[in-house]
Order: C-alpha cells, then structure tokens, then sequence
C-alpha cells in the first residue's frame, strides 16, 4: 500500500491515520500512524543483524526496494509482549526526521479521515505506562485507538537518533531578546527546546501543548491589542509550532495567524518531524515562513532568529 494524499483543503485540522493492531498476550490492540508519515505497508521482510541491538524489539534491517537499507522494529516486543510470529503480519514502512523505519505489526485495517478535535490528549497514567509512547486517544467504532509518537520510540531503541543540542558557543551577547510562543504536545520536546532557548540567551519562551491552547492564548493578545491600541510586537514576536497535535494542528493554527490582521506580521515556524515536499507545500499554503525537520533543533533556532529581527529589527 502506497502513501496517499486524499486529505482535504489544507489547514483544515484534518489527518488521516492508518489503524493496525498488535496481538499482546491474547487480546488484539489497536494503534494508528499518521498517514503523512507511512511511506507504504507490506510483508514482513527477512533482516539482517544490526550492531547495538540492545532492544530485542529491534530485529535487524532490510534493504527496502528503494534502495535504502530500513530497520525494522517489532512493535509487540516494544510493547511488552511476545514476538509478532503470524504469517500475514505486516511492516509498515515510515518516513520522519529525513529517516526510514520499519515496524512489524499483527495486521493493520485501515485509514480514517478524522479533525485533530476527535483526538483527546493522553492522561498522565497512559503516559507513564506507555513510556511516552502515545501522543493522542481516538474511540472509533466501540474501540480505542491509541496514536503512537514513532520519534519516541526510535529514539527509546536507538538513542543516537535522538534529538539534541549542542549548546557550546551559543550564548547571545546582545541586549534585546524576543519573546516567542513554543506550540508542541510532547512534553520532553517542549524541555528540550526550552533548555536551548534559554542557554543563547536571545528569548524569552512561553510554551502551549497545543494549537487550540495556542490560538486562546494568542486571541488574548490580538484583544489586547486592539483595546489599547498597541502592536501585536510589544507583547510577541514570533511561533514556533508542530504539525502534529490533539485539538489543533499547526497547520490550522499557522493559517488562523495569517488569517488575522494583528496576527498576521508574526513569523512562523514549522517544527515537526514530518517536513517532506509535500508537507513543504502545505506549511506554504498557510503561510509558514520556514519548516525544518525535528533534528535541526541549532539550525532552528538561529532560523528563527534571523526571522524575528527581520520581522521586527
């Protein structure tokens, strides 16, 4: 199965997830994956060892028709169960942070067009038990269908693909800082974006876990500027967002920003995972200045930079 592209207008708060499930001790567990992230599902493919396989749910690599060599990572095995041994089981193949995965899976059913509304936020118990693991809860059909952060889990089994910082030489010797708005649900992006910002020395941060936080928040603003009569400047210069989140995604939440006279001057940037072409011409379409895949945490940072000082001097 090939990746489609059958969402709606973009900036519409819609995604498309594909369902599978994972046979976990004798009962059928259902997750989904967003459709922008799945390059294409098929047969589980024969792997080859890896070096550092320290999770025995990494089950080695494959060479993927595309040339590239893919690991492949047993998704029952990462969840605590027994090895996926069905004949018909199936590899979704996945494409973020400019890296291919591979996760065995029981089977999978099919894909949904839902609004980023229908996800609810996980609890902080499902958080604990999935090691962070899951970033949003869909019920569809009498059953619960739990979104998984594949960032998260890449990074659990092979932390050399985790993001990070070097913060050496990167402290701002200027006097004048920016005040930005950090939109993202993952609790240790928002730390980890944080701790940089705060080393240089050139912002100051306040941070929404979604884009409906992040629009209330921002609608207060675009209020208070309009009462006193002020520019949205004095209190805001710029939005950092992922694409992403339960209840609104950056993409709608870039588009109500360019949609707003006081609003519209802000820069924004798109900071997600899942930056491609196509994903590319979709942050365009709503009037992102920049996008930059989630790795690029330095790169971001002086981006963001040049934008506010352009923006604002």
């Amino acid at each position: 199965m090939a990746q489609t592209n059958i969402l709606l207008e973009t900036g519409t708060n819609e995604l498309e997830i594909v369902e599978f499930f994972v046979n976990q001790d004798g009962y059928e567990a259902h997750y989904g994956l967003n459709v922008a992230k799945v390059v294409e599902i098929g047969r589980r493919q024969p792997v080859t060892a890896m070096p550092e396989m320290r999770h025995k749910a990494l089950l080695g690599a494959f060479l993927h028709r595309n040339g590239r060599v893919v690991p492949l990572i047993d998704m029952a095995q990462f969840l605590g169960s027994g090895p996926i041994e069905n004949e018909d089981a199936k590899v979704i193949v996945t494409e973020f942070n400019g890296v291919c995965t591979g996760f065995l899976v029981s089977g999978v059913n099919r894909i949904y067009r839902l609004s980023w509304t229908d996800v609810e936020a996980p609890g902080q118990f499902l958080q604990n038990v999935s090691r962070s693991s899951v970033t949003g809860v869909v019920r569809l059909e009498e059953r619960v269908i739990f979104l998984l952060d594949l960032e998260a889990i890449v990074a659990e089994l092979h932390p050399a693909m985790a993001m990070r910082f070097d913060a050496s030489d990167m402290r701002h010797s200027g006097e004048k800082t920016y005040n930005i708005l950090h939109v993202d649900d993952s609790s240790s992006i928002r730390s980890l974006l944080l701790d940089l910002l705060n080393k240089e020395g050139r912002f100051t941060v306040t941070q929404k876990v979604n884009g409906q936080e992040a629009w209330d928040y921002l609608k207060v603003l675009r209020d208070r500027c309009e009462a006193e009569d002020r520019p949205i400047s004095d209190f805001i210069h710029g939005v950092i967002t992922d694409i992403e989140m339960p209840g609104m995604d950056g993409l709608a939440l870039c588009k109500h920003i360019k949609d707003e006279r006081v609003l519209k001057k802000l820069p924004v940037a798109i900071f997600s995972s899942m930056i491609n072409e196509p994903l590319a011409k979709k942050c365009a379409v709503v009037g992102a200045d920049v996008q930059y895949t989630k790795p690029d945490l330095k790169v971001l940072s002086v981006k963001l930079y040049d934008l506010v000082t352009q923006a604002w001097g």
